[in-house]
């Protein structure tokens, strides 16, 4: 009898795991029917980077479009983009990104040992694509801070292996693409791996310095590029930036009131950040935080700062569930995400204009989960060696079980 029971748990166990890949393969693709079926080109923020590939095509400038706040080494990787007709970017681009989101997933569940077949793999990926509104914001947009989403778990799971050079040159080739990751050479600084930093400055240097020779005006990123994101972007863009500062801009405080608030506030999440790191604890958490931290504490105070920037750090937090201690078992992480839930109206915030309220909100709360996550001692830091590099297997294992 028991033996049949086991038998039927068993069949029942594989039925629900196929059962959850065809769930999760219907979830993933609509999307990207979707989008090929509304837009002409795939996304709108895509479309920007491609045009201006066409523009220095064209031998224009990229930087005349003033939405293009790229560095230059982006226009020569969206000429492969801009070569191709607009029927296939319609189906191409929301693949592309559903394809790298899912990949950084993975890339999150390696950094804990988790496999990416596992049925918590499954799940979490499903929950994030149905339950988190900026997943089907970013394949909609097709904005570039999927490679970010894709190259800060590579990173990080380099980093937690012990291969700093590796984690420069991934976290160095994103930059390229887009600065969004800018920050976490900060990480480096901490763990002392100047190596890996040199390697993270060198290759955007070099790969912009040398697109840059090749644009019209090699200096445009500088002279036209950074004083629109100093200035905020425009008045119609300014609507759906979820920082802090902008927020409260919004609401009536006073601009430079607004700028120092969220600067004292990213100050804080760097503190917060190096704090984490020198605690020295066992297994990834400890580089997963500090850099989760360091994002945050970037999108506290950085112009523009989007709803979608979210998923380069929430695939990092989830995945670490199973991990006694960390920032996803505290209620604050889950409240952080109500505001996120797809298709719940929220009174006085109905227009799309007046979502950078509630972006703003799970930013906060998101940052404050972290800062103060399950069981962080708030008494004197540990004075461990900065560094302790933790083998692929099986030592990742020591703060998060095996699944």
């Amino acid at each position: 009898m028991n033996e049949g029971k086991s038998d039927m748990s068993g069949w029942l166990v594989r039925r629900a795991s196929r059962h959850a890949w065809a769930v999760l393969a219907v979830v993933l693709c609509v999307p990207v029917v979707n989008v090929a079926r509304a837009s002409s080109d795939g996304g709108m923020d895509n479309a920007i980077v491609v045009r201006a590939a066409r523009t220095w095509l064209d031998g224009g400038s990229p930087y005349a479009d003033p939405h293009f706040l790229y560095l230059p080494g982006a226009v020569l990787a969206a000429v492969p983009q801009a070569m191709l007709p607009l029927a296939a970017l319609r189906v191409l681009v929301p693949l592309t990104v559903t394809a790298l989101l899912a990949a950084g997933w993975a890339c999150a569940l390696r950094i804990h040992g988790i496999s990416w077949r596992s049925r918590f793999a499954v799940l979490g990926l499903t929950a994030l694509a149905l339950g988190f509104a900026p997943f089907g914001h970013l394949v909609t947009l097709g904005n570039w801070t999927v490679t970010a989403a894709l190259a800060l778990p590579l990173g990080l799971l380099c980093a937690v292996r012990g291969r700093w050079v590796a984690a420069g040159a991934v976290i160095g080739a994103a930059i390229v693409l887009k600065p969004l990751l800018a920050p976490v050479a900060l990480l480096f600084v901490f763990a002392r791996e100047w190596r890996g930093l040199a390697v993270l400055v060198l290759v955007p240097a070099v790969v912009s310095g040398g697109a840059a020779l090749l644009m019209p005006d090699p200096a445009g990123f500088v002279t036209r590029t950074l004083p629109f994101l100093l200035r905020g972007h425009d008045d119609f863009v300014r609507l759906y930036e979820a920082s802090p500062g902008a927020v409260l801009a919004r609401l009536g405080v006073p601009a430079a009131v607004a700028g120092v608030l969220a600067g004292v506030a990213a100050l804080a999440g760097v503190w917060c950040a190096y704090r984490r790191w020198r605690l020295a604890l066992p297994g990834p958490l400890r580089v997963v935080e500090a850099g989760v931290m360091l994002m945050l504490s970037a999108f506290l105070v950085s112009r523009p700062s989007y709803d979608h920037y979210l998923l380069v750090v929430v695939p990092l937090l989830l995945a670490g569930l199973p991990c006694p201690g960390s920032v996803a078992r505290g209620p604050w992480f889950w409240l952080a995400f109500v505001p996120q839930v797809p298709g719940v109206t929220w009174p006085w915030l109905e227009p799309v204009t007046r979502r950078a309220y509630r972006d703003c909100l799970t930013l906060c709360v998101l940052a404050a989960a972290v800062a103060v996550r399950p069981g962080l001692s708030l008494g004197p830091v540990s004075r461990r060696p900065a560094l302790q590099a933790v083998p692929a297997r099986p030592a990742l294992r020591d703060d998060c079980p095996q699944r």
